[in-house]
């Protein structure tokens, strides 16, 4: 009856009590162990547990893209990308960064390693952006640092791209260099943030919104030492786009190669279309000496130089253009009708203005001249007589027309616009009238004239195709990394001679004259079969009187001596190749450019003809003249 009992109405009293004192007793030791664990990690662990909270955190970190590629017209990869190994510190609570990096740098001295960098650590810092020690460290650092990672809390190596240029300083004025963003970049545009790669001049520069390509991001959780725990998301990076420029890679070696340590800058441009093939200002600098940050000795030894290796002279370099510049004033004598091409004007070596004397090139003279044998043998009391005639402001129109004075419209930043002297310039620049005597001067590219090789080669390539300027160009496409063509550039017309077929015919046969008659002063670009069509010139540095520039010119100093110029295009019918050449202080245009030139014009036709180069005539007037010590204008 008992147990019915208990089975119908459940545990009595007393035993309901006794298990609930046994729950209750369970209860209170749970939450004496929950109280005594909690005053342990608050009280105990506290500011440890602190510590470790706040350090191991979401961080956000940056992925830098790869940098499009720079090819040359025919495929040859000129600038690339290649890993470099930084050493970075991620802010870490309780960690002081004077003694850590006092600790790399005790490290590095154990293998007699030193610590590249001399700049003072940043005094504030954020806890979610690391700071780095060093860029582009050697693997033997990478050693180094990882495996004492545990004594470098919160230092870790990092990968990312740097920029390499394979063909170094013969390629750098064109392609320019890369370095870090600036903090007036950061100012400027919102588009960077800080540590961005950017290029900082030439290509590099002018196509950086293309090339520099989209960085990536990513979110880690890293732990008090600063190492990874976990990647919580990630966007890749996106590599930027291929620029494929007109220059010819094996040309550009060839045009340097072949000023042979002068000064100076060289040209190579289609007519056709205004395609610049090569481009090479001497002396020039390594453009990879920037990818790592260049050294504060090397930037001052660089912008110190005279010679100026960080300019492109054959953009920015203005030079008087001598005797190259007679193309313009012939051009104009025959369209205004100064003179026909068998007008003859007698030659003695020297031309009477007033109480003063202009000399020949030639002191001996030239004889009776006309305007094919001036051209070819390059008289000056020729030109003398014809600007006289024309006078500055007519010869400046036909200048203008042949692009001088003006900026040709490359892509390149600093291009310069050269002088083409009026009597409103000089009234406007100077406040004072124009001079007949000043006019003599600029009739042979003298005075107050200046232009840049850029311009003489555009020049010379509006005669060669048949009236027509076009724009100068570097880039002839732009694509994505998978070859898709994202952008073509294609030619651009500027502006037309607007000389008759007549007078160009007339120049352009005293031209291959200049280059291919005896007696012709650009006789050293002789080549076989092409055809050459050029003319020389010299342009004086100091203004000194004819006889006394030949007595003195061995004693005078290396940068008084003359510019050398000469400027070309070949073959005579359907021109395919400009070439603009300026040797700086190096003598004669016929002895000294023209060489040049012809080496430029040897390895173009050897590359169109796979190897089989046309052969260089030797002509025995310009070796004998070499030989007597004689010298070409």
């Amino acid at each position: 009856m008992e147990k019915l009992y208990k089975l119908r109405n459940g545990p009595g009293p007393a035993e309901f009590r006794q298990k609930l004192k046994i729950v209750m007793m369970l209860v209170c030791l749970a939450l004496l162990v929950l109280t005594v664990r909690l005053w342990h990690l608050q009280v105990i662990k506290g500011d440890e547990l602190k510590q470790r909270s706040e350090n191991n955190a979401v961080r956000f970190r940056k992925i830098q893209p790869l940098r499009g590629l720079v090819m040359d017209r025919n495929g040859r990869i000129i600038a690339e990308n290649r890993p470099s190994f930084d050493v970075l510190y991620m802010p870490t609570k309780g960690v002081n960064p004077e003694s850590l990096v006092q600790k790399i740098k005790d490290i590095y001295k154990t293998r007699s390693v030193d610590y590249a960098s001399d700049q003072p650590f940043p005094k504030t810092v954020k806890s979610y952006l690391p700071v780095r020690l060093e860029k582009n460290v050697s693997m033997e650092k990478v050693a180094l640092v990882e495996t004492n990672a545990v004594d470098l809390p919160g230092v870790y190596v990092d990968v990312t791209p740097i920029r390499f240029y394979l063909d170094g300083e013969f390629i750098a004025p064109i392609i320019g260099y890369t370095g870090e963003v600036s903090r007036e970049e950061l100012t400027e545009s919102e588009e960077y943030s800080s540590g961005d790669i950017t290029g900082k001049s030439g290509i590099e520069k002018v196509y950086d919104a293309y090339i520099r390509g989209r960085r990536g991001n990513e979110l880690i959780e890293v732990n008090a030492r600063g190492k990874v725990i976990k990647n919580l998301g990630r966007i890749d990076p996106v590599a930027g786009s291929n620029v494929i420029l007109t220059i010819d890679l094996a040309l550009q070696k060839a045009a340097w190669e072949a000023f042979a340590g002068l000064s100076g800058a060289a040209v190579a441009m289609d007519p056709r279309d205004g395609s610049i093939l090569a481009m090479v200002s001497l002396p020039s600098f390594d453009p990879n000496l920037f990818n790592s940050g260049i050294a504060y000795k090397e930037w001052v030894k660089l912008q110190k130089n005279p010679l100026n290796p960080l300019s492109n002279k054959a953009i920015s370099g203005q030079y008087p253009p001598g005797s190259t510049y007679k193309l313009i004033v012939a051009a104009a004598a025959l369209e205004e009708g100064i003179v026909k091409p068998e007008t003859r004007i007698h030659c003695n070596g020297s031309f009477e203005l007033g109480n003063r004397v202009y000399h020949c090139w030639n002191k001996h003279g030239h004889g009776s001249v006309n305007l094919h044998r001036a051209l070819v043998q390059s008289c000056d009391v020729y030109f003398y007589t014809v600007g006289k005639m024309l006078g500055v402001d007519t010869i400046a129109k036909y200048a203008r027309r042949f692009g001088l004075g003006d900026l040709t419209g490359i892509e390149l930043a600093h291009e310069r616009k050269g002088i083409v002297p009026t009597r409103d310039w000089k009234l406007a620049r100077m406040k004072q009238p124009w001079q007949l005597g000043e006019t003599i001067s600029i009739a042979i590219g003298q005075g107050f004239n200046l232009t840049t090789p850029l311009q003489l080669a555009q020049a010379y390539g509006a005669l060669a195709n048949g009236g027509n300027l076009w724009r100068p160009h570097l880039v002839k496409r732009i694509e994505s990394s998978d070859g898709t063509i994202e952008k073509e550039y294609l030619p651009e017309k500027t502006g037309d001679l607007a000389l008759s077929r007549w007078t160009m015919d007339v120049i352009s046969r005293g031209l291959w004259a200049v280059v291919n008659e005896p007696g012709g002063t650009g006789s050293r670009a002789l080549i076989s079969g092409a055809d050459v069509c050029g003319k020389t010139g010299t342009s004086q540095v100091v203004g000194l009187s004819q006889d006394a520039r030949i007595r003195r010119l061995r004693k005078l100093s290396a940068i008084y001596k003359d510019h050398a110029l000469f400027a070309c295009y070949a073959p005579m019918k359907s021109p395919e190749i400009v070439v603009a050449v300026i040797a700086e202080n190096a003598g004669g245009g016929g002895a000294v450019a023209a060489p040049i030139a012809r080496k430029i014009l040897n390895a173009y036709f050897e590359g169109k003809h796979k190897g089989k180069a046309p052969q260089v005539a030797v002509n025995p007037l310009t070796d004998g003249h070499a030989a007597k010590g004689l010298t070409l204008e």
